[in-house]
């Protein structure tokens, strides 16, 4: 029965159930919503109403009219209470715990007693037609027969053995109390029968003992057995859906062969349940074991089954396995019938990718690729640049700017490389690159269009440059002494955002398309990395010819399996590397990207770059990377000019007694002054009246909240720059 809107309570205060529901919820063990249901029939409010009234004076059959008919029925009034279902629930899951437990050891037992293990692998041997496995699996049981029957054979041998034991060990001890006794008896130390008398008291004492212990633990020897039971069930056995509790389901479950198995087999695919239903195992090349955030497992499905069909319902296969569908990845292994799963531990993914890990300090060498996020294993993962292309893609606001701003920050920290970047957009999310590009446009005016144009026939000719620069040094590929030497080899890392709307422009996009394979094709070797961020990655809006050869991947959210196999290759969807299954916004940031690793894919949480005014991360990261660029002592890469100058520090009383008159200020109006004054100040930027209503206390300058506007008064910032100046004045002497 569905969950209904119109819900009342009846005036008994007890709830009215539908007589099959009623069962319904009896059986299975949950809590219904309170509605007026008669056999079905939703009531409305008004025959709800007459049934209430019935049922005050104690009627247990309502008459209603519903949809000009009239029905009549019985009416049971349940009342539910959670706390009496909660405890019959427990009390009948352990109960079914214990039971499972006897049938887990009776299984066991039998197993022994008819060497199961064997038969099943022998069976499952057959079933794959592994005949070098069959015939050793069948050797073992041979052998383990053999053992068996020179066991059993042996034993009346054992027992006369035994036998003769006990009965040497008796007549060994009585001589020795003999021996013992006559001493005694002669050297006039004791009696000769108190030495018996001894013994047998000890004797007794032993048997006293025994039997005390003996009798409390017969009596809890079923308690022990029991929770034995008990215990061996709840490792082995798996209570119904119905008793599963509210806690049981948030907790996690260990994935091992055993969950990954009756996940499986809950797929209902005939071959699989065929399979198991002959008690075969599952062959695990790599067993389910701890790997990184989750559980890694490789295993050989049965013949019928490949690996894509598990790949195509992981969704269906992570509700086996207690997963959100995002933390299981199926896909395929070295063959088609090979299943190489990955499971997320519970909850690994909340950690997210963390704090960019070049936000404060470090370099980059972009020779060795540039930082770009974790795998949902954990591990930090880097994104290729040289000898590479890259395009990236997904729905609107879930990350490829910020996968594009990280690889280009990455790019920045390397003094060496030049950055050109393309935004046919009004768009702000890469306008702190600016002062570190060589070449920068944003903006998606006509003008604006034909200028990136330009920029993209001048790249277009400086790969030609390159491949005479290179036979000129007769070098295949540009290196990195070759990039660090100045001879016009330097990393060139260009980034096109909205590629679509460039290339998709009615006057332009033509020579663009043409432009972009050529750079794409050619630029490889020559030290040229281009990277194309698109959200409509589909044959009319991007050259095939550009996403066949870039060699990165990055496959934010996307909407259909046509811009996965765009973003990650002809063939990825089919083979289970599919976007399609991240949820926009929920999977805000994390990526399946192609060419980072060893692996087919990887499901990347990349790193977050901000850029908003109150946070910006960028510039200061900019700003480093001029810096090292002018210790270095040449220019801004890819131009003929200096690297613009870089400010290390300011004080800010001498600034605002620049920006000030003689008039009070308010403090919220200062920020702005101070910003023009220093525009490359990264602290100026993105300081609010209230952070610098803080400053200025902590430099003893009081701000009045009069009005509550907290004007500055000019005064007061100079007598506190002067008696700063007099304090340098103090240490210097």
């Amino acid at each position: 029965m569905s969950t209904l809107d119109n819900t009342q309570p009846d005036h008994a205060g007890a709830t009215v159930y539908d007589l099959a529901a009623r069962r319904a919820a009896t059986t299975i063990g949950t809590e219904l919503e309170p509605q007026h249901v008669v056999d079905g029939v939703l009531l409305t409010d008004e025959e709800s109403a007459a049934l209430d009234r019935r049922l005050e004076r104690g009627s247990g059959i309502a008459r209603v009219r519903h949809a000009h008919a009239t029905v009549v029925r019985t009416v049971q009034v349940v009342r539910q209470h959670e706390p009496t279902v909660k405890a019959t629930r427990t009390v009948v899951a352990n109960s079914l715990y214990v039971v499972q437990g006897f049938e887990s050891w009776a299984r066991r037992l039998w197993d022994a007693g008819t060497f199961g293990v064997y038969r099943r692998q022998i069976k499952a041997a057959e079933a794959m037609g592994d005949r070098e496995a069959l015939r050793e699996w069948t050797e073992r049981k041979e052998l383990a027969q053999e053992r068996r029957h020179r066991r059993l054979m042996d034993l009346p041998g054992m027992a006369a053995g035994l036998a003769r034991v006990t009965a040497g060990s008796i007549a060994a001890l009585l001589v020795t109390l003999l021996v013992v006794s006559t001493l005694v008896q002669v050297t006039d130390t004791g009696r000769f029968l108190a030495v018996w008398e001894g013994v047998l008291d000890a004797i007794g004492w032993i048997i006293t003992a025994v039997t005390v212990v003996w009798t409390p633990f017969m009596l809890s020897l079923p308690a022990l057995v029991l929770v034995g039971a008990w215990r061996e069930g709840r490792r082995q056995g798996t209570a119904p859906g119905w008793l599963v509790t509210a806690a049981d389901a948030d907790a996690d479950v260990t994935i091992d062969e055993t969950t990954i198995a009756r996940a499986l087999e809950a797929l209902r695919i005939p071959q699989i349940t065929a399979y198991i239903k002959q008690g075969l195992p599952l062959q695990y090349i790599t067993t389910a074991r701890k790997d990184g955030r989750g559980t890694h497992a490789v295993l050989r499905l049965p013949a019928g089954v490949t690996a894509e069909k598990i790949a195509r319902r992981r969704g269906d296969l992570a509700t086996g396995l207690h997963r959100l569908s995002k933390e299981v990845w199926p896909t395929t292994g070295s063959e088609a019938g090979i299943l190489d799963l990955w499971v997320a531990d519970k909850g690994a993914l909340a950690e997210g990718a963390g704090a960019y890990p070049l936000l404060h300090e470090g370099s980059v060498d972009i020779f060795k690729g540039v930082p770009f996020g974790r795998t949902l294993r954990g591990e930090p993962i880097t994104c290729p640049v040289l000898e590479r292309n890259t395009i990236g893609g997904g729905m609107p606001g879930q990350g490829k700017s910020s996968a594009a701003r990280c690889v280009m920050a990455g790019a920045a920290l390397d003094p060496t490389a030049e950055l050109r970047i393309w935004v046919p957009d009004a768009n702000f999310d890469f306008e702190a690159f600016k002062p570190r590009c060589s070449r920068y446009v944003m903006g998606a005016e006509d003008e604006k269009i034909a200028e990136i144009l330009e920029h993209l026939r001048e790249l277009h000719d400086e790969v030609q440059t390159r491949g005479e620069l290179l036979i000129k040094h007769e070098e295949p590929a540009v290196t990195r002494k070759l990039a660090s030497a100045g001879v016009g080899l330097h990393p060139i890392v260009a980034l096109l955002e909205e590629a679509h709307v460039a290339i998709q422009h009615a006057a332009y996009g033509s020579e663009i398309s043409q432009l972009l394979v050529d750079i794409v094709r050619l630029g490889r070797k020559r030290a040229i990395h281009l990277f194309l961020s698109t959200q409509a990655p589909t044959k009319d809006s991007m050259p095939r010819d550009v996403t066949r050869n870039c060699s990165n991947g990055i496959a934010f959210a996307v909407g259909d399996h046509v811009a996965n196999d765009a973003l990650l290759g002809q063939g990825a969807y089919a083979a289970g590397h599919r976007a399609t299954e991240l949820i926009p916004g929920t999977d805000k940031g994390t990526a399946v990207v192609k060419g980072f690793s060893g692996e087919r894919s990887e499901i990347v949480q990349v790193y977050f770059l901000d850029v908003s005014r109150n946070n910006d991360q960028v510039t200061p990261i900019i700003m480093r990377s001029l810096a090292a660029i002018e210790s270095t002592g040449r220019g801004l890469p890819g131009t003929a000019v200096a690297a613009p100058a870089i400010e290390l520090n300011r004080n800010l009383l001498e600034d605002l007694d620049a920006v000030m008159g003689d008039e009070p200020i308010r403090v919220a109006d200062l920020p702005a002054l101070l910003a023009q004054r220093a525009p490359r100040w990264t602290p100026y930027r993105s300081l609010t009246g209230k952070a610098l209503r803080d400053q200025l206390a902590e430099l003893g300058v009081k701000v009045p909240s009069t009005k509550n506007t907290y004007p500055v008064d000019p005064v007061t910032v100079r007598d506190a720059l002067a008696r700063q100046a007099t304090a340098e004045l103090d240490d210097e002497n």
